[in-house]
């Protein structure tokens, strides 16, 4: 290659990722960068990283609205939530939330944000479209990490590293009504699409659990790899997804028998998970790789490892 092919290359690259995102045609995956302070966009299309966002210091916990316009981040270190456009302006808002802000959840009508902040092991909700604090819920669970809507809008689920229970706030009434007791150190946290069945990590007991919501109990507990903590569930709800953090594997659990169907290696530290809206592919955020591993559910193999930037936290597809 001579430095004329090299220099056109180079200025390829350049445009495309000065180009705003709305010019392509596919769904991005949103990757926040703990270490980086950026968000990593990957168009997953091509599985090509498109774009970086600078998104404060320490981002972690991230979601995307319905309308796949808007990000919300908890940047750990300013404590607060940030607000981004998908066309990668600076952040246009931003609210102050407690220390150690961690995961984030957005309602599926896109009307109400919660994160789950450590310090205060409390879940701090806001209206998505003003950022007007509607309540700071405490929880008993030490050390919030995830607080997950159901999808109907109920239920806000919360995990704790320091927990044997996942807590359970009624959304309406802005407070703790009971909880679910489960292993050690419960992580990530799935839903089926009717609302009815959670699925939890807990990575010291390397188990997932399934969650009854009715009775509140756990009535499946499926094994797991070591430290399991991120969980994404397939839109068909056939089948859930577990990232084993030691393993350096995501396995696939069938949701009719509640036993483990493939093992798949990705990168190190598989962490938090999304999938694309048709559910053919899944991108897991490994912490220790710096890179995003994409899975097809179909076949259960890793198509790819895309590089990002330094302790990517999770993944938000739009």
């Amino acid at each position: 290659m001579n430095d004329s092919t090299r220099k056109r290359l180079r200025a390829g690259l350049v445009l495309m990722l000065a180009l705003p995102y709305a010019a392509l045609a596919a769904p991005f995956a949103y990757v926040p960068n703990e270490k980086s302070g950026t968000i990593s966009v990957i168009d997953t299309a091509s599985d090509k990283l498109v774009g970086e966002i600078a998104a404060g210091k320490r981002p972690r916990g991230i979601a995307i609205d319905p309308a796949g316009r808007r990000l919300y981040i908890s940047d750990a270190a300013s404590s607060a939530l940030l607000v981004l456009d998908t066309a990668g302006r600076q952040p246009a808002r931003q609210a102050p939330l407690g220390k150690s802000p961690e995961g984030v959840s957005l309602s599926a009508d896109g009307r109400l944000v919660a994160v789950a902040v450590e310090e205060s092991n409390t879940v701090t909700l806001f209206d998505a479209a003003t950022l007007e604090q509607l309540a700071d819920i405490k929880v008993e669970g030490k050390n919030p990490e995830h607080a997950v809507f159901s999808p109907d809008g109920r239920w806000l689920l919360v995990s704790a590293e320091d927990a044997e229970q996942v807590d359970v706030i009624d959304v309406a009434a802005r407070r703790q009504v009971g909880s679910v007791a489960v292993g050690l150190r419960p992580r990530g946290i799935g839903f089926s699409a009717d609302s009815a069945t959670a699925w939890v990590a807990c990575e010291l007991v390397n188990t997932v659990y399934r969650i009854d919501l009715a009775s509140r109990k756990a009535v499946a507990r499926i094994p797991a790899g070591k430290n399991a903590n991120g969980i994404a569930m397939h839109p068909d709800g056939s089948k859930v997804y577990v990232s084993n953090g030691t393993d350096g594997t995501v396995m696939a659990i069938d949701t009719a028998s509640n036993q483990v169907s493939a093992t798949i290696a990705v990168g190190k530290r598989p962490w938090n998970m999304a999938l694309t809206a048709d559910g053919a592919r899944l991108y897991v955020a490994n912490g220790r790789s710096n890179s995003v591993s994409v899975i097809d559910t179909a076949s259960n193999t890793k198509l790819a490892d895309i590089a990002v930037g330094e302790l990517p936290w999770g993944v938000a597809i739009r």
